[in-house]
């Protein structure tokens, strides 16, 4: 499945199916996003990132899980997938490409947001 039909899919799905659940990860977690240099690089999944795209990087959620990631200041969220490894500091839980954080984002001049993390589980 092509990245980008990713949030389509999972958008019109949340819409559309009263029996999608999210698992809660984390509360209060800072989410930063991408530097433009990493664009067009591979992650740690062997993926090539794009900034345009819903991506997120993670510590230790396996490749190609799923999450909603919401912040808790406006109430606005984005669903991404995790393809790459990091934040690489103590104080950020996720990564997320510069479009899903301006998706989200009340102050786009900021670097930080702090996020409420959900896995999402889809129905079987």
């Amino acid at each position: 499945m092509k990245l980008k039909n990713v949030k389509s899919e999972l958008d019109s799905l949340i819409l559309s199916d009263a029996n999608l659940k999210f698992k809660p990860l984390k509360k209060n977690a800072h989410a930063s996003y991408y530097h433009d240099r990493f664009n067009g690089r591979r992650t740690a999944s062997g993926k090539r990132f794009d900034n345009n795209g819903f991506t997120a990087a993670h510590k230790k959620l396996p490749f190609g899980t799923i999450v909603k990631v919401t912040n808790e200041a406006n109430g606005k969220f984005v669903i991404v997938e995790i393809t790459d490894r990091g934040p690489f500091s103590k104080a950020r839980e996720i990564d997320l490409s510069r479009r899903a954080f301006m998706d989200i984002a009340s102050n786009k001049n900021s670097g930080v947001v702090i996020v409420k993390i959900e896995e999402v589980i889809q129905p079987k």
